[in-house]
């Protein structure tokens, strides 16, 4: 059984009779009438009293923020100057201007066996954000995933503009699989530096625009826009970052673009890879400030070995509910990483944890708990319920991140 069905119950109420259908007292019709010259006079005053509505909007929104106006960014020592009111007809193109220098495609390439037996190339493409001037790049750690697991066959590539002719090779500075960050460095230096945000301060409503590759470096510096629709979304049990929201377009190749606010600031590191059936249609992208945090101690050397076992848990089917469907207690997988510790210890989406390293799973925030405690290279029994039969396998815990 790799899924489960689950349906919530209908509860109808009683039908009854419909309610005869309104007819509303009929009304003379007026018989006043207007002259030519009220008429004209009136859409005099209406159109002025729109300009003038239009005219202190439009103020408003672009006063809100003097800095709004007159943001810069540094590309060669060389300032881009941005003035919104005579250089960009929208804040969506002044900040795409700002920010795409600073947003790249991301190309790996893996040589692998054939089924015959014969040499063959696969790629995957996805984006990247500069970090640092020096070439330190934060992406996504899925867009690079295959040159940490088949290093001596993988190569990374970077592009700088769109191009797409010249690029330069790449190297894994380190990773966090579950925050789903990484660090690159290329070997150039002078390069143009993306502005960040807090993302603390952050509210719900607010425009946001992403840059990147949507669908591959065929579509690089594409811009899409929207609102945060939410804050502090949890949607992997391997990880408690609260991520944000958006219903701007992340599609794949946006992977490690970046999500920024209306001054051009980074506010987030797009991820089309935290995702899965229940959030479907909606973007979600890693806070500025939790993918500094993680990044600077990569950079750093600091990563301390973090457990990794690659599954999310609904947190939909509590006890209760499980209980009320007839099916055991414990926690539902979501989803399985492919590749990861679970996958590989023959674990899939649909099944019931019940227990877990000898301890009974009597609601899901038990089995989060069990995994963080883990170490890595720890070999874990558990014992799980699928198609109504019960089983048991042995995982050993994976590391989430590169130490260097």
């Amino acid at each position: 059984m790799n899924d489960y069905n689950f349906y919530n119950n209908d509860f109808q109420n009683n039908q009854t009779e419909p309610n005869p259908v309104y007819q509303p007292p009929k009304r003379e019709k007026s018989k006043a009438r207007f002259s030519l010259l009220t008429v004209i006079v009136a859409a005099i005053v209406a159109g002025a009293v729109g300009v003038a509505s239009a005219t202190i909007t439009t103020a408003y929104f672009w006063n809100q923020d003097e800095n709004q106006t007159n943001d810069h960014l540094d590309l060669e020592n060389n300032t881009v100057n941005i003035n919104v009111e005579e250089q960009a007809l929208s804040v969506v193109e002044a900040v795409a201007k700002k920010v795409t220098p600073c947003v790249v495609g991301i190309r790996t390439t893996t040589s692998v066996n054939s089924f015959f037996g014969n040499q063959q190339e696969e790629s995957g493409e996805g984006s990247g954000v500069i970090y640092k001037q020096n070439g330190y790049i934060i992406t996504n750690y899925h867009v690079i995933e295959d040159a940490v697991t088949n290093a001596r066959n993988t190569k990374i590539e970077v592009f700088l503009d769109s191009s797409a002719e010249n690029s330069y090779i790449a190297t894994v500075v380190g990773y966090n699989i579950s925050a789903d960050l990484a660090v690159i460095k290329i070997n150039v230096t002078g390069l143009p530096v993306i502005e960040i945000a807090d993302s603390d301060k952050v509210k719900v409503g607010q425009y946001v625009i992403t840059v990147g590759n949507p669908g591959g470096l065929e579509f690089m510096d594409s811009v899409t826009y929207g609102v945060i629709s939410g804050l502090d979304r949890v949607v992997s049990s391997d990880s408690d970052i609260g991520l944000i929201q958006t219903d701007a377009a992340i599609n794949p190749g946006n992977s490690g673009g970046a999500l920024v606010d209306a001054t051009g600031k980074l506010v987030g590191i797009n991820s089309s890879k935290i995702v899965s059936e229940e959030f479907e249609g909606m973007g979600f992208a890693i806070p500025s400030n939790e993918a500094v945090e993680i990044c600077e101690k990569i950079i750093a050397k600091e990563n301390s070995p973090e457990p990794y076992i690659g599954i999310t848990i609904s947190e939909k089917y509590t006890a209760e509910v499980l209980k009320f469907y007839g099916y055991p207690t414990g926690a539902v997988v979501l989803s399985v990483y492919s590749g990861s510790p679970a996958y590989e210890a023959g674990l899939r989406k649909g099944d019931i944890i019940t227990e877990f390293s000898g301890t009974e799973i009597t609601e899901y925030t038990v089995l989060e708990k069990l995994m963080s405690s883990c170490k890595p290279n720890q070999k874990v029994n558990l014992k799980l319920y699928r198609s109504g039969r019960y089983y048991t396998t042995t995982i050993t815990v994976g590391s989430n991140n590169a130490i260097g």
